[in-house]
């Protein structure tokens, strides 16, 4: 599902005007972008959490030479996914 499609529903759903419906859509993806890059996690209940996490330095391989090569400190996206969205994605 992109960006508009998550607007149109909201615009059938709520009976709100589509071009309002992708500004509260576009809102809040900036709002979670905004906490993510401060290191904050966003919890989102019945939903999940995402998380930002610190990945230290290690010692890596080129794939295509075989070169052993230092892989750089990075930060990573994970997500968790709440016990209710695994039960609602895995009923039959």
């Amino acid at each position: 599902m992109t960006k508009i499609e998550l607007a149109k529903q909201l615009h059938q759903e709520l009976g709100i005007r589509q071009k309002e419906a992708a500004d509260y859509v576009e809102a809040l993806l900036d709002l979670i972008k905004e906490t993510l890059e401060k290191g904050e996690n966003v919890k989102i209940s019945g939903f999940g959490i995402f998380e930002v996490r610190e990945k230290n330095a290690r010692r890596g391989r080129n794939p295509q030479t075989g070169e052993a090569i230092t892989i750089e400190p990075r930060r990573v996206l994970t997500f968790k996914p709440s016990a209710i969205l695994k039960e609602s994605i895995n009923r039959e």
